[in-house]
């Protein structure tokens, strides 16, 4: 049921004055006190106190403005009555006022001294009925649980609140205490119908009540915590003082003792010592569950556990350190004879830095199983550390001590292991570190590899520099085209090639058979092998540049053996050529080998793979065309380029090689190299190409026992080119009986072994025409060149006689491809 009143009539023809309010509001039936600064709000008191002592009250929508304007003003606001006014010192104007009635505001009227405003009354509608009393009294209960929970209500209110029945001065009376936005409360001012005020004061008490439980919860949570804090201390208190009556030392003053013990026995340099001895009276003076405490003490654990004066005698006796090194490792010459050189220098002076060494090589070849024989030859402790994905410079320099969960980095954590300060220092896998928004750690290593920096190396958690200029630093890396050259600059390159066929059976013989069979199970008498099985499993089941497949092979074999001698077999079990596929199956890599016959169009080039070297026939096919030039056979940029280069070449030598000027205009050239699924690039093939077009061009076949290697330019020089043992070596392999190479790649012979170099017979070349002369024998026919009735040109009529182009030692007998 609803029946509408006006309450209280207003005069809507009188201007009253206006009052702005700041940050509050004020209700009907609300007392409540102002204070009142502003000029035109004194003004406007002082108009309504000749007007019966009444005034509007309506809230400004920013309470920051000083002088509001009409429209910052809300439109709804109260009729209040003045009940007392109270002159304050400077200016100000304490003011007791009371809320009589909601008015809306029609007109602003401009005035000089205030605010002067024309009203309306807003007419309340009287509502009853079941549903206002429950409204009713689930306000009043809210209220008094809101009241209960909040420390800024006085709970008086809850009993005034009870004793209102009317459901709009019950609205208006709680919406003045609630501290609620005056957001909400305009709304509640705005909202003529008190079940619209009601509704809307459930759920605002709802809210605050939830917002109150959250609150006393938390405070009762820290309550807690500060009651067990205080508890602990006073305790502790208790304990220390009981200590000191016994004349017990407490935790603390203990743990800070044998810290102090452990300073004088690590005998630290002046700097770290001082700073060790400031952290130490920090540690002293702090609570014992700080957790700064724990920062402190894990500090001082890596301060005294660095070996700052710790160092090992080194192992001086030449003859016993090479001894260690040969019987670890089979070869490897160069990296032997540096160590031994430093060695024999630290004979003669104590004063000398710790060389920094990179050991360059294939995967398997030993690099890091040598770093270690190292550091046994020389009698130094050894520690190894993989750089490997390494992307954040903190991971050698440290984090700083402000984060959570910091420590030093790689290196000093290398340095607390080793337990002295000169230890052997393998940096694995140098070549495989990558740089992100972190940093990059490879510019961190320049001050670790670097000799004139290392003796005050900084790590950013230790904050005091650490010696590392006795550390022996020895790093390894598979290839160095991917390394900063500042860091490169700094090492001393070691290259490591792949091992030879025969090396690997010494190896596998000296080390890799005896410890298969250790790890197997096997003694010597159980199991033999020839040395045969073991150069067919090096050839035939493995293509590496190093020795771990074929130790894998060899392991396989002891495995095999070991099941057929738990299966009753008699020993010695013999494993020989025709055995090793019982053990191992069908040859999963067929050797290369040279075919041996002299063809036209068809040269035998050298290449350098990572498992090796190998050799490689380069063919090319003269047919009628239009000049096109086709390459295949997956050939990268720089091959492409040097078969250009050796078209160009055999096109400006085409008068001396006896070739029409113009076969370029008539005939398409294709040159194939075989095995067209395996990516192959580098310039080292370009006098091979050279060699089979101008054989496929002239006729004249090319030695089949010869093999070639060397970067050509567009007048014919034949450039250097790397990997020469290893080429050499494969041209051994398979069957080849002379090679030539490049004149200043005559410095690398020195590398191939002896018993290689009588097998083969090696010349080296400075230019292009020595080549065809080396490897060009005598004219089957020759393009383009007939005389005037169509028949060929007799071999004797062609112009390589004039020009100095017959072989060596041969002679023109009909078509016979072979020296006479």
């Amino acid at each position: 049921m609803t029946e509408v009143q006006n309450t209280t009539e207003v005069e809507e023809t009188v201007l009253y004055p206006l009052l702005p309010l700041r940050g509050m509001m004020v209700f009907p039936y609300m007392i409540t006190p102002l204070d009142v600064g502003r000029d035109r709000s004194i003004r406007a008191l002082e108009e309504a106190m000749t007007q019966e002592r009444q005034l509007v009250l309506a809230a400004q929508k920013s309470a920051e403005l000083t002088e509001p304007e009409a429209e910052d003003i809300y439109s709804v606001g109260v009729i209040a009555e003045i009940k007392q006014l109270l002159k304050m010192p400077e200016g100000q104007i304490r003011v007791l006022v009371e809320g009589l009635h909601r008015v809306e505001i029609e007109e602003f009227v401009e005035d000089e001294s205030c605010f002067q405003v024309r009203v309306s009354s807003m007419v309340e509608p009287e509502e009853f009925g079941p549903e206002m009393e429950a409204l009713t009294r689930m306000v009043k209960n809210q209220f008094e649980e809101y009241v209960k929970l909040s420390r800024k209500v006085p709970s008086e209110i809850a009993v005034a609140i009870n004793s209102i029945d009317e459901a709009a001065r019950l609205a208006d009376t709680i919406a003045a205490q609630l501290i609620i936005p005056v957001e909400e409360k305009q709304y509640l001012l705005e909202s003529i119908s008190p079940r619209q005020r009601l509704e809307h004061m459930v759920v605002l008490l709802t809210k605050e009540i939830e917002i109150l439980q959250l609150e006393k919860k938390i405070q009762g949570r820290v309550r807690r915590q500060l009651e067990k804090n205080q508890k602990e201390y006073y305790l502790r208190e208790q304990m220390r003082a009981i200590q000191k009556e016994l004349g017990e030392k407490d935790a603390i003053a203990s743990e800070v003792e044998e810290f102090r013990k452990k300073l004088d026995k690590a005998k630290l340099p002046k700097a770290a010592r001082e700073q060790a001895l400031h952290e130490l009276d920090r540690l002293e003076k702090m609570p014992p569950m700080a957790a700064e405490a724990v920062v402190v003490r894990t500090y001082l654990d890596w301060l005294v556990s660095l070996p700052w004066s710790k160092q090992t005698r080194d192992r001086l006796d030449m003859a016993a350190a090479e001894q260690i090194l040969d019987e670890d490792h089979y070869g490897l010459d160069k990296v032997k004879e540096r160590i031994l050189e430093f060695l024999a220098v630290r004979h003669l002076t104590t004063k000398m830095k710790g060389p920094i060494l990179c050991l360059v090589g294939p995967p398997g070849v030993g690099k890091t199983s040598l770093a270690r024989s190292i550091a046994r030859a020389m009698g130094r402790n050894f520690v190894r550390f993989s750089l490997g994905g390494i992307r954040d410079e903190a991971e050698i320099r440290g984090h700083r001590r402000t984060y959570i969960g910091a420590m030093p980095g790689k290196v000093i954590q290398a340095m607390k292991q080793a337990g002295s300060r000169n230890p052997v220092m393998l940096l694995d896998e140098i070549d495989k570190m990558t740089m992100d928004f972190r940093g990059d750690p490879a510019s961190a290593l320049l001050e670790v590899l670097d000799p004139e920096q290392n003796s005050a190396f900084g790590d950013h958690y230790l904050e005091v520099t650490f010696d590392l200029s006795n550390v022996f630093f020895i790093t390894t890396a598979n290839v160095m085209h991917n390394m900063p050259r500042p860091l490169l600059d700094r090492m001393e390159i070691i290259q490591i090639p792949g091992y030879t066929e025969e090396e690997k059976l010494e190896i596998a013989k000296r080390h890799l058979w005896d410890k298969q069979l250790v790890a197997n199970g096997l003694k010597d008498d159980q199991i033999a092998v020839s040395d045969n099985a073991i150069q067919k499993v090096i050839a035939e089941y493995t293509r590496e540049s190093g020795v771990r497949n074929l130790e894998r092979e060899l392991g396989s074999v002891c495995r095999k053996v070991a099941r057929e001698l738990v299966s009753g077999a008699e020993p010695p079990i013999r494993v020989n050529v025709n055995s090793i596929e019982t053990y191992l199956g069908p040859p999963r890599y067929l050797r290369t080998m040279s075919e041996g016959e002299s063809r036209v169009g068809v040269a035998t080039g050298l290449a350098y793979t990572q498992v090796g070297g190998d050799i490689l026939a380069i063919e090319v096919s003269v047919m009628p065309g239009k000049g096109k030039l086709i390459i295949t056979g997956q050939l990268g940029d720089v091959m492409r380029e040097s078969a250009q280069a050796s078209l160009s070449y055999v096109r400006a030598r085409a008068l001396e090689l006896g070739i029409p000027i113009d076969f370029y205009e008539k005939h398409d050239i294709h040159i194939h190299v075989p095995e067209g699924g395996i990516p192959k690039d580098g310039p080292s093939a370009g006098i091979t190409i050279a060699t089979a077009l101008a054989s496929a061009l002239t006729g004249r076949p090319v030695r089949g026992d010869l093999a070639m290697t060397g970067e050509i330019t567009l007048r014919g020089r034949v450039l250097p080119i790397g990997g020469v043992k290893e080429k050499v070596l494969a041209a051994h392999r398979a069957g080849i009986k002379r090679v030539l190479l490049p004149k200043e790649n005559e410095k690398d012979l020195e590398d191939i072994p002896a018993n290689i170099q009588r097998k083969l017979d090696i010349e080296t070349v400075e230019h292009m025409d020595e080549v065809l002369e080396e490897a060009l024998l005598a004219p089957v026919s020759c393009l383009g060149v007939t005389e005037e009735n169509g028949d060929d040109v007799a071999p004797e009529a062609i112009p390589f006689l004039a020009t100095g182009f017959q072989p060596k030692g041969q002679s023109w007998v009909g078509e016979t491809h072979e020296p006479q």
